[in-house]
């Protein structure tokens, strides 16, 4: 197992294994039954995505709020002007914040930064938005992060303790061609496509359920997941 060791500048600026709280930004804490509404936590995919990597959470006291006016970010919230957050316009369509934090990865892999998963769930607008980077393992420290600016009238908002950055560990130089399937393979997949298909009443048996909006949820990814999980752990 990769380590990743981190050196802060700012002891409450501490990386975390990323968490979906429910009831939370991933959504609320329903059963997977009749009824219920669908939330982000009941579809695998995502959520082991979100777990993928890890976490930053705004370490400062004050809530600061990023605004737009005439095409340039602005910082505002009852913070010390002596001190304030480290952030700064970054051209017109974005904004930096300083994070001065040091991540060592070993030579094969890579830190890459990105938009925090609660931003896909969020239904308010502001959430910060941080623009992907790829930074390789013999950076030694991140010195700053990338955001792109919220539009004119709409606010990104830090609040203490909350996520706002995702960070995931990514192959160094990866380099791979795309070609097209052969046939052989491609009706290999299709097959195993078919088989799922036809074995999803077995596979998905005591798991289905239909949500508020009258969506079909089951348990066969979940299931085979679990299946191959378990398989590759022995």
């Amino acid at each position: 197992m990769p380590i990743v060791k981190y050196r802060s500048i700012n002891p409450d600026l501490r990386p975390r294994r990323t968490k979906l709280p429910v009831p939370g930004w991933a959504g609320e804490n329903e059963p997977r039954a009749d009824g219920s509404q669908e939330y982000p936590w009941h579809c695998i995919p995502f959520s082991e995505a979100a777990r993928a990597g890890f976490e930053l959470c705004y370490p400062h006291d004050e809530e600061l709020r990023v605004v737009t006016k005439d095409g340039v970010a602005t910082f505002e919230g009852d913070f010390d002007d002596a001190r304030p957050p480290p952030f700064r316009s970054f051209g017109k369509p974005y904004y930096t914040y300083q994070l001065s934090l040091d991540l060592k990865v070993e030579p094969a892999f890579a830190i890459k930064t990105e938009t925090h998963p609660r931003f896909y769930t969020d239904q308010t607008g502001t959430v910060p938005i941080a623009v992907p980077a790829v930074i390789q393992h013999w950076w030694p420290m991140i010195y700053f992060v990338v955001f792109k600016t919220p539009p004119e009238g709409q606010v990104h908002i830090f609040r203490p303790g909350e996520p706002f950055l995702q960070i995931s560990i990514v192959q160094a130089d990866a380099k791979f061609d795309l070609m097209e399937m052969p046939e052989e393979e491609a009706a290999e997949r299709e097959l195993q496509s078919q088989r799922i298909y036809a074995s999803r009443s077995t596979l998905s048996a005591d798991t289905q359920w239909v949500s508020a909006s009258n969506t079909v949820f089951d348990g066969t990814y979940r299931r085979i997941s679990g299946a191959a999980r378990s398989a590759r752990d022995k």
